[in-house]
């Protein structure tokens, strides 16, 4: 008895999928991102890291999100947003102790679906839906 049931229509959005999918991502790093690199003191207060190291953080996710909505270099940079999500799941499990689901939803489970979404845009390749490079 085959129990694996797929709709075949469905499966036509797969490309679609990756596309929503990799803009989601995108704008979530984009968007903190921009907020490091727009207040780089007073955000590094908040994520216990030097002005520096914000300001890096914050190309590291605008220039990540670049490469999702792009299409241009999306493996290395869902490999770089993985290494972001990887470093705030740490900074929250083992620097604040903040458990999974954490208080009034600042867990890292946010975090570890992020990675996740990351991962399967690093093993599809983020589908096909590109900008074309010469």
């Amino acid at each position: 008895m085959d129990l694996h049931v797929t709709f075949p229509a469905l499966l036509e959005l797969r490309e679609l999928s990756l596309f929503v999918l990799r803009l989601v991502v995108a704008i979530v790093f984009g968007a903190s991102g921009y907020y490091h690199l727009r207040d780089p003191v007073g955000r590094a207060k908040s994520v216990e890291l030097s002005p520096a190291g914000t300001r890096g953080l914050g190309l590291a996710e605008v220039l990540g999100s670049a490469g999702l909505v792009t299409g241009i270099l999306i493996q290395p940079a869902a490999i770089g947003l993985i290494l972001v999500g990887l470093g705030a799941i740490a900074k929250k499990a083992f620097a604040w102790h903040i458990g999974f689901w954490g208080e009034k939803a600042s867990g890292w489970h946010y975090d570890l679906m992020l990675l996740a979404m990351n991962l399967v845009i690093l093993g599809s390749a983020g589908g096909r839906w590109v900008v074309p490079v010469p």
